[in-house]
């Protein structure tokens, strides 16, 4: 019961406050706040409470093959969702989720070796998406009023169906299950149908960026929580995360600084930096909504 509160108690908070954070600074932001273990992490601090060190151990180490699955998702659903089509897009990232999980479940896999499979998941995850239009979504008035409630009921009732589906499930399948994409659906989904495939792309890119964050915290946990205890394993671990996030946006900063001073920078070398010149776009949205809600028009040429 303890697990279940403290999933109906985070997940949607997670999704409301990143989706307000996504509308003030970006959808880059909202995704890299969905990267962090902040569901996750309270998850596998219960189940060590309630199971044990090497049960959380063996979980933690079963979550970064399930990170692998969640890179999966994100590829599938970005490939699925052109044309706003966001049910299918939300059935075959859920299906590709699952296939991947349920296939590591049946392994074991050192904590080790599977956190370079998730490192290398994420690497590799953002040159899979699709090529961005390079142009912008269409201008869109101002978000419904239900919007935020609405992402905090869907995200609710998956974690209730979510929960009740994996009740008594072993160390390995609680691991690999432990990112299922909650918050990522019902953000991706909202995005995909009220702001466009192109704030969909700013939100997937930024979440692949600080996913290293959640993976660096899985992989502490499992190999710290045995020898230290919960309380040292479980702060090491958040700082880790926080540390691997702040890298990863250094190296990318780096990465796009690199591709904007070539003279021959093109739109594709861009991507290939996993940074798309989506950033505008956010900025974009955000004053057509404004002159859709007080009437006046954009300034003539």
């Amino acid at each position: 019961m303890s697990l279940l509160l403290v999933k109906l108690a985070l997940a949607p908070a997670l999704v409301v406050g990143s989706s307000l954070a996504g509308r003030r600074w970006g959808h880059q932001v909202s995704g890299l706040l969905v990267a962090l273990p902040l569901v996750a992490g309270p998850i596998l601090l219960i189940t060590e409470l309630e199971h044990g060190a090497h049960f959380a151990a063996r979980a933690a180490a079963a979550s970064l093959l399930g990170l692998v699955a969640l890179a999966s998702f994100v590829v599938v659903f970005a490939r699925v969702a052109h044309g706003r089509r966001w049910l299918l897009a939300v059935a075959a990232g859920w299906l590709a989720f699952l296939a991947v999980a349920l296939a590591f479940s049946a392994t074991h896999i050192p904590a080790g070796v599977a956190l370079a499979l998730a490192f290398a998941a994420f690497a590799l995850s953002p040159s899979l998406l699709p090529a961005d239009p390079h142009i912008a979504d269409e201008p869109i008035g101002p978000l419904p009023d239900w919007d935020l409630p609405a992402r905090a009921i869907a995200t609710a009732l998956l974690v209730l169906g979510l929960t009740g589906a994996a009740a008594g499930l072993g160390p390995t399948l609680t691991g690999v299950l432990t990112p299922f994409p909650v918050s990522n659906t019902v953000l991706a989904a909202f995005l995909l149908v009220l702001e466009g495939p192109v704030q969909l792309d700013a939100f997937f890119r930024g979440f692949l960026r600080g996913a290293y964050g959640f993976c660096a915290f899985c992989f502490l946990v499992a190999v710290l929580v045995v020898p230290l205890g919960a309380a040292s394993a479980f702060t090491i671990a958040l700082c880790g995360a926080l540390a691997a996030q702040l890298v990863a946006r250094l190296l990318a900063g780096a990465s796009r600084d690199r591709v904007d001073a070539s003279p021959d920078a093109s739109p594709d070398a861009q991507a290939a930096t996993g940074v798309r010149p989506a950033s505008a776009a956010p900025a974009a949205a955000h004053v057509a909504r404004e002159r859709a809600a007080t009437g006046s028009a954009p300034p003539r040429p």
